[in-house]
């Protein structure tokens, strides 16, 4: 009788066993199978609302860059994969406030051209918010151009709060219309962290210049989890390359976004208090890897310097660690005539936007 019980028991634990086995099984090869990578040179069709007209030598001009951080990060949000806890916004009514925020931010200092990242469109850990209708919207006098870089599988990581499926991109907005736009897929981490991290990308929006040239506008978002030195290289290797090809042509380039590289390269020790903190993925910026017709824009406004993002271990107050990662570079044909970091001590994204005003020569 006690062996038949015990036999009975046996049978029970491994039929349960064999049938997580099965679950996780097939789980692991629905994460596989839908895993896909965007071709490389996809054309984007822009929504061109903006005005008709070219843009002009000799003539201000202001671009902002913001990433928006799916509208999770308010001050106290922390992100697993920075070592936080969360993995979706606080609610709804938070990502709607956030957004919003971020657009009156932005709109203050009337800009001719926008560039942001992490915009969701149809994504769990945003309550399925489509802030790129919500952006279009707002600023719907001027053109836009959209490049999807997260389409994720519907991940059950952290097990607490799984981080669910995922559609996010880039969106470049611009008061002129925007003649075409391009897609360029960037090299990645082809580790299990490629399951985790976006499908990076960058895209190359032009526009007419009176001169006959164009205007070529980068909006970048480059690996943070999962890149290696060798990825790192080969991803800025690739934008540069990019950049110079437009400017042996005639074209004028601005390229802005999150480089999710220590953007001054020292802007770790000089916001830290002189100490030098590494989080992996805070690497210098390869100056290095420049061609002498690129440029960083890091004269900033009063020689002051305030850091464009913070790491999402812990909630954000003063002290805490702060980088500089986003930013703008510019081929020499154009003059950057002022750059500014824009203090908003995250209280709507754990990135600050930098503001460049630009000037075609």
């Amino acid at each position: 009788m006690i062996m038949s019980k015990g036999k009975k028991l046996i049978k029970i634990v491994l039929c349960v066993f064999l049938a997580l086995l099965i679950a996780v099984g097939g789980y692991l090869g629905y994460v596989l199978l839908s895993y896909s990578r965007i071709e490389d040179n996809q054309v984007i069709t822009p929504i061109n609302t903006g005005e008709k007209g070219k843009v002009k030598i000799g003539e201000s001009y202001t671009i902002v860059t913001q990433n928006i951080g799916f509208g999770a990060y308010t001050q106290d949000f922390t992100f697993f994969m920075d070592g936080g806890t969360q993995s979706w916004a606080e609610s709804e009514e938070s990502v709607l406030e956030c957004i919003e925020m971020a657009g009156d931010t932005v709109e203050y200092y009337k800009p001719d051209f926008i560039l942001f990242q992490e915009v969701d469109f149809d994504s769990t850990r945003s309550y399925h918010i489509n802030q790129r209708e919500i952006l279009e919207k707002r600023f719907n006098n001027l053109s836009s151009a959209f490049a999807v870089n997260y389409n994720s599988a519907f991940l059950m990581y952290p097990f607490n709060e799984p981080h669910g499926a995922s559609k996010a991109g880039i969106l470049t907005l611009s008061r002129y219309i925007i003649s075409s736009s391009l897609r360029r897929s960037l090299p990645i981490s082809e580790s299990v962290s490629k399951f985790l991290d976006l499908d990076r990308c960058y895209s190359v929006s032009r526009i007419p210049v009176e001169n006959g040239k164009e205007l070529v506008i980068f909006n970048v978002h480059l690996s943070a989890y999962g890149g290696s030195d060798e990825i790192r290289t080969a991803q800025m290797t690739m934008l540069f390359n990019d950049m110079k090809a437009e400017y042996e042509k005639g074209n004028y380039c601005v390229c802005g976004g999150d480089f999710n590289h220590d953007f001054t390269g020292d802007s770790t020790q000089k916001l830290n208090g002189g100490q030098k903190v590494d989080f992996g993925w805070a690497q210098p910026f390869p100056e290095e890897l420049l061609p002498d017709c690129i440029k960083r824009c890091v004269e900033y406004k009063n020689d002051i310097q305030v850091p464009t993002c913070r790491n999402c271990d812990i909630p954000y107050k003063e002290g805490n660690f702060t980088i500089i990662v986003d930013g703008f570079l510019v081929t020499d044909n154009v003059e950057s005539v002022s750059v500014e970091n824009v203090k908003t001590d995250f209280v709507y994204s754990d990135h600050n936007p930098v503001v460049l005003e630009f000037k075609l020569k």
